[in-house]
C-alpha cells in the first residue's frame, strides 16, 4: 500500500483571492517504509530541538512560521527559514519518498472554474496513474493500492469528488491517443475516502506542507523569500519529485 499525505499552499478561492496560485502537494511513501520514515522524521525533529529549541510537539507550518510565528517568535526568523531548508534537505535524502505537485494559475480562469476541485482531481488522477504504471520507488507489487491522508480541508467536497471519480472519470484522450475526445477511466487503485488528519499531529502532513510551501514560493516568492535567495528551495527536492506526473522539467502539473 502506498500512502499519500497531502497539504496545500496558497488560497483555493477564485474571486477576490489574495493569491494568484494554488498549490497542492502529495508526499507518497510505501507502507513498508513508513516506520523508517517516521523514525527519520523524529530524529530530524530532535536535531531541530537541539539546534534551535523547536520542540517536538510544535508544528512546522512553513508559511505561518515565517509570517505569523506566535510562540515560535522566540526563534530568530532566519533560523525558522533554516529549519524549512533543512527539512527539505532531509526529505530529499529519503529516496523511497515521492512528491506529486499540482499548481493552479487562477489568472484568466472563468468564474465557473473551481481551483480546489481541479487541483484535487489532477492530484488523485496522477496518484492513480503512477500506481497503475508502478512508477513509485520500490518496493513494487502489482497489487499495491494507494490511500490518501490530508490536512483539514473541505471534507465534503473532497469526498464527493473522490466518489465521483470512482464511477465517472473522463480523461482527455490527449494523454493516451492522437485522437480527440475523452475516455472513461474510473479510479480503481486509490481506495477509501481521503482521511482528514490535523497537521499538528502528523509529521507526514507537515512534510507535505513544507514541500507545498517551497513549490508555491518557486512560482510566487514573497519579498522575504526573494531577499533571502530562498526561491530555489523547491529544487532541493529534485531527487524525490515524481517527474512521471507531468512533462514539465520538475514534474509539476501546471493547470
Amino acid at each position: 500500500m502506498y500512502l499519500m499525505y497531502v497539504d496545500e499552499s496558497g488560497d483555493a478561492g477564485l474571486q477576490n483571492s489574495p493569491t494568484r496560485y494554488f498549490v497542492l502537494t502529495g508526499m507518497i511513501v510505501h507502507e513498508l517504509k513508513w516506520n523508517e520514515t517516521v523514525d527519520r522524521l523524529i530524529t530530524f525533529r530532535k536535531r531541530m530541538r537541539a539546534a534551535f529549541g523547536l520542540q517536538l510537539r510544535e508544528e512546522i507550518h512553513a508559511g505561518t512560521m515565517l509570517t505569523r510565528p506566535a510562540s515560535l517568535v522566540r526563534i530568530k526568523r532566519n533560523d525558522r527559514l533554516t529549519i524549512i531548508r533543512l527539512f527539505l534537505d532531509e526529505l530529499s535524502q529519503m529516496p523511497h519518498l515521492n512528491f506529486i505537485n499540482v499548481r493552479i494559475d487562477k489568472q484568466g480562469k472563468p468564474a465557473t472554474y473551481d481551483p480546489f476541485e481541479r487541483a484535487w482531481e489532477a492530484l488523485i488522477q496522477r496518484f492513480e496513474n503512477t500506481l497503475g504504471y508502478r512508477n513509485f520507488p520500490s518496493p513494487k507489487n502489482t497489487r499495491d493500492m494507494g490511500t490518501i491522508f490530508c490536512d483539514e480541508s473541505d471534507e465534503g467536497a473532497l469526498r464527493r469528488l473522490y466518489r465521483r471519480m470512482r464511477v465517472f472519470n473522463p480523461v482527455s484522450s490527449a494523454s493516451w491517443s492522437i485522437f480527440s475526445g475523452y475516455r472513461q477511466l474510473p479510479i480503481g487503485k486509490v481506495i477509501e475516502d481521503p482521511t482528514i488528519r490535523q497537521s499538528h499531529n502528523s509529521y507526514f502532513i507537515q512534510a507535505a506542507d513544507v514541500a507545498a510551501f517551497a513549490a508555491y514560493q518557486w512560482y510566487a516568492p514573497s519579498q522575504y523569500i526573494r531577499q533571502k535567495g530562498a526561491r530555489n528551495y523547491f529544487l532541493r527536492l529534485q531527487s524525490v519529485l515524481c517527474k512521471y506526473a507531468s512533462r514539465t522539467p520538475y514534474g509539476v502539473v501546471e493547470l
